[in-house]
């Protein structure tokens, strides 16, 4: 017989279910992700640290987990909410199930609830803390809701120095260009970086050093080549922008020194306060893999993986070069906002005019896809490749 289960809101809300994963007490922020498919990458994601995932695909688990696939070395999100799960798995690929992996990790979830309710819930309020309870811990709904209440809110987090590197490792080129001299080299500081990222610049013939958040500009220096094509990175990650004020003046030691920049997702929040920009928290975000975004630069329309719950505040009137805004932090001259959700209107990519850097939004990585936005590496290989500065900093 299955263990029951408790989905408890802090608005009070309260969804009954069996147990799934292990058993005991998770909490965190309520979060939705809209996918159909990569429910492992999705949940070993490190920017879903502190949330409770909701998979709307209302059926889970019939692929398995595999040890190929996940985005890095464990499962990160604090909590699972499905439907229904798989009865069995039914992949070569598998070499477990999921249910299995969730509670070798001591991952709570449930399962038996209803998704779609809890979705168009989450859009009406708003995305809210909440706790799932099973086992031991289902007791009364008033402790329970007592408990939810005091979980520690996503604004104001600082959560990326917990799910950092601990230490550099680099990801040398791959394919065909295994063995060969770098085209570039990029210092990645990961934020909660998910594996496909050096990996999709190792495809492109980047060496690129993995560090951790609170490496220094020096360290990074001496990472970087003296006179050939390099770069920094910024990855994803969780948390609140407001709070990465350590981080927020490393990339502007970068700016300063014109070196070549590309942030993705929080290192686009990064890169927006660092222009000067204010960061905002969405009602609900955007987490899934089919959202719409249109490129100004091109008048393309691609499909991308998101995992956010914060945005830039920037003016999406700054559309092209003719009607780009000098950044609030004006040494760094003209910005434009590149990309732009169609959903919602949601400013998905700053293109700096004066200086080479850019960030999306979004994850141009995704595995296990779309791949509508893999363009965007070129795009930076290509930046630090043609960048006239390739400034020569002396060494400390």
């Amino acid at each position: 017989m299955q263990d029951k289960a408790a989905l408890v809101l802090e608005d009070g809300t309260v969804l009954h279910g069996n147990a799934y994963g292990a058993l005991g007490t998770t909490l965190g922020e309520l979060v939705f992700n809209t996918a159909m498919t990569g429910y492992q990458e999705s949940l070993t994601d490190p920017s879903y640290h502190s949330q409770i995932l909701i998979f709307t695909a209302p059926h889970i688990g019939n692929t398995g987990v595999n040890y190929e696939d996940p985005e890095s070395n464990k499962i990160w999100v604090a909590g699972v909410v499905l439907r229904d799960p798989a009865r069995r798995v039914s992949s070569w690929r598998a070499e477990k199930s999921l249910e299995t992996d969730l509670e070798e990790q001591k991952i709570v979830g449930i399962s038996g609830v209803d998704t779609r309710f809890l979705v168009r819930h989450l859009r009406d309020k708003g995305v809210m803390r909440a706790g799932i309870f099973s086992g031991a811990a289902l007791v009364t709904e008033q402790e329970m809701l007592s408990q939810v209440r005091e979980a520690p809110l996503m604004a104001g987090s600082e959560l990326a120095g917990q799910v950092t590197t601990g230490k550099t490792y680099t990801v040398e080129p791959s394919g065909d260009f295994a063995g060969l001299d770098p085209l570039a080299t990029v210092v990645a500081i990961d934020l909660g970086i998910k594996s496909m990222t050096p990996e999709r610049l190792a495809e492109r013939g980047v060496r690129t050093h993995v560090v951790p958040k609170d490496t220094t500009f020096a360290q990074i220096i001496d990472l970087l080549p003296d006179d050939a094509p390099g770069g920094v990175f910024f990855s994803n990650g969780p948390g609140d922008p407001e709070t990465m004020t350590g981080t927020v003046a490393l990339l502007k030691d970068v700016l300063d020194a014109k070196i070549p920049f590309f942030g993705i997702c929080f290192g686009h929040q990064m890169f927006g306060r660092a222009l000067g920009f204010d960061t905002y928290k969405l009602p609900f975000g955007h987490r899934g893999v089919n959202q719409p975004v249109m490129d100004r630069t091109t008048d393309k329309v691609e499909i991308t993986a998101h995992n956010h719950g914060f945005a830039v505040a920037a003016p999406l009137e700054a559309a092209t070069e003719q009607t780009a805004v000098l950044a609030p932090n004006n040494q760094y001259g003209r910005v434009m906002v590149s990309h732009v959700g169609l959903n919602d209107n949601v400013v998905e990519g700053l293109q700096a005019l004066d200086i080479p850097a850019f960030s999306v939004q979004y994850h141009p990585e995704a595995a296990a896809g779309p791949h509508d936005s893999a363009y965007l590496f070129d795009r930076f290989l290509n930046l630090m490749q043609n960048n006239s500065s390739h400034p020569t900093i002396p060494k400390t």
